[in-house]
């Protein structure tokens, strides 16, 4: 499993699909300061557990896990290599209402029970509510933004 999640705001004309240019846009460090970044920790997979207990917003809905965290698979050449994750400017619109609309609280207690023993019981829930509770606000921040410029997101695991 990878070290951590790069979620990068790219402007729709600019987005190939082609996963070629992906890893050149993910490699190239020059680029990073063109675009708005986000990176989660380690923790990101289990972040993903926080939106699965969110209510859908429409009647056949995925879990909002799928748009905060996933989106279209792009694969690599190199299938052994995890997919980009691509989510268009309309997508990443939702995700930023849903972000802003979210009351964590209520997504911490859904996960909560399942979280807790991965991070040291009750006795370490301040301390990993907090760290959940921060990456739900970058989040929230990035995906806000990204909205608000009509970019689209292209996410992938990296080391």
């Amino acid at each position: 499993m990878s070290a951590n999640l790069r979620l990068r705001a790219v402007p729709p004309p600019a987005l190939r699909n082609s996963a070629t240019w992906l890893e050149r846009l993910f490699e190239n460090e020059a680029d990073a300061s063109r675009h708005r970044e986000e990176v989660l920790d380690k923790r990101y997979p289990d972040q993903e557990r926080i939106y699965a207990g969110a209510p859908a917003q429409g009647a056949g809905d995925r879990p909002q896990s799928q748009v905060v965290l996933g989106g279209r698979p792009l694969f690599r050449p190199d299938r052994h290599k995890p997919p980009f994750l691509v989510l268009t400017a309309a997508q990443a619109r939702r995700v930023a209402e849903f972000l802003t609309t979210a009351d964590f609280d209520a997504l911490w207690a859904f996960a909560r029970d399942e979280l807790l023993p991965r991070y040291g019981g009750p006795a370490a829930e301040r301390e990993t509510w907090s760290a959940f509770a921060a990456a739900h606000q970058e989040l929230r921040a990035f995906y806000a933004q990204t909205a608000e410029s009509g970019d689209a997101v292209v996410k992938v695991p990296a080391a």
